[in-house]
């Protein structure tokens, strides 16, 4: 049921000041369209990254600092997986994104990012796969690395296409944008900065990526442009390949993935260099480079994508919701067809927001980065009734 503008206006303003007044966890907060609790599902987690489901019901989350845990029945247990490679943990580094195989109720395997530490203090951006058996990563190869080198912004989201095909952002590794913006490892395609590969599941390339067989391009390349993707989905009905990704001081943007497509870091875009707020980008549009679907000034610190299809909350069904870091909030996006129509602030103020997923039980997890200040949690967006209102006699 599609909501006239001036009434969902209305159901907005009502739903925010209503949230603002209602900031605990536990406590009932009001959306435009529904009620929700927030509910901790796991504690003492040490900066989790990424949130997976198996078919058994078990939960499986990364830490940054290297440890690959599992939810079981509710209860966070000790031990963590067993099997997995070194990482680099400084800054930004660490274990990073865990997905498992559309099949994995078949062959168990698990897929992860992680920055992999190289000679002489350097890092890239690597995948691995792995059997999960018997709380340990089994028969561990890995499937890419990036060739790219840099302090942080290492991407990291993957997500498959039920095609045989994975997706996996790599950022533009910090490289400064100085001088010739055209020439920034972005805006090339003989590296993997800034870029969205497309790898057949093995770590194969395709043979229809777009830039399969053409000169001085890396063929594993779908997409360039971008700055740094910790946000990604599949649309499952439509192929469509969204993506969230950090821009600067100001300038965060969700776009729509498009074979060979440009998007522009740092020639184009929408923020400014941090403190100074002097300009980065030559102009915000440019002839061959693809515009964002929505832009966020200032920064939210884009981070973790879902795409809700659940039965819990009807109303968000076919909406985005994506993570934001600095802005500690969620942001709910409805869209109509390929154009973002309106926008809702979600739970904010309840810590920053890493990664967002669907659980199959339809309700919305979270997993909060606390930048290792104090032990994190998982917590979950549940269905809350409204408490009736008062009557006076």
């Amino acid at each position: 049921m599609k909501i006239p503008g001036f009434l969902f206006t209305l159901l907005l303003s009502c739903a925010t000041i209503a949230s603002e007044q209602s900031a605990q966890a536990g406590e009932t907060r009001y959306s435009a369209f529904h009620d929700y609790r927030v509910a901790t599902v796991a504690e003492g987690l040490i900066r989790p990254w990424s949130i997976a489901f198996l078919p058994d019901g078990e939960m499986l989350v990364t830490e940054q600092p290297g440890r690959l845990r599992v939810v079981r029945n509710g209860e966070l247990l000790q031990e963590p997986v067993a099997g997995l490679p070194e990482v680099y943990y400084r800054g930004q580094g660490g274990l990073l994104d865990v997905v498992p195989h559309p099949d994995f109720a078949d062959n168990q395997l698990l897929y992860l990012t992680y920055s992999k530490p190289l000679p002489g203090d350097e890092s890239t951006t690597a995948v691995i796969r792995g059997r999960y058996q018997g709380g340990a990563l089994q028969d561990v190869e890995e499937v890419f690395e990036a060739r790219s080198r840099g302090r942080g912004h290492y991407g990291s989201r993957m997500v498959f296409d039920g095609k045989g095909h994975i997706f996996v952002t790599i950022g533009d590794r910090q490289a400064p944008p100085s001088g010739e913006l055209e020439k920034h490892p972005a805006q090339l395609l003989s590296d993997h900065h800034g870029v969205v590969v497309r790898l057949m599941e093995d770590g194969s390339i395709p043979g229809d990526n777009p830039f399969a067989g053409k000169r001085n391009a890396l063929p594993e390349i779908w997409s360039y442009g971008h700055r740094n993707a910790q946000g990604m989905i599949m649309d499952p009905a439509t192929g469509e390949l969204w993506l969230t990704e950090h821009g600067p001081q100001g300038g965060d943007e969700l776009n729509l993935v498009e074979a060979g497509a440009n998007y522009g870091w740092p020639v184009i875009g929408y923020g400014v260099n941090y403190g100074s707020g002097s300009a980065i980008h030559a102009a915000t549009h440019a002839e061959g480079m693809t515009q964002p679907r929505k832009v966020w000034v200032p920064s939210i610190g884009t981070s973790g994508l879902a795409l809700y299809s659940g039965d819990a909350f009807p109303h968000w069904r076919g909406h985005l919701l994506a993570g934001g870091l600095a802005g500690q909030e969620v942001t709910l996006l409805e869209l109509d067809g390929q154009r973002v129509v309106r926008e809702e602030s979600l739970v904010k103020g309840l810590g920053r927001i890493r990664d967002v997923r669907q659980g199959p039980d339809g309700l919305v997890y979270l997993a909060i980065d606390d930048r290792g200040a104090k032990p994190s949690a998982i917590v979950r967006l549940e269905p809350a009734v409204r408490a009736p209102l008062p009557v006076n006699d």
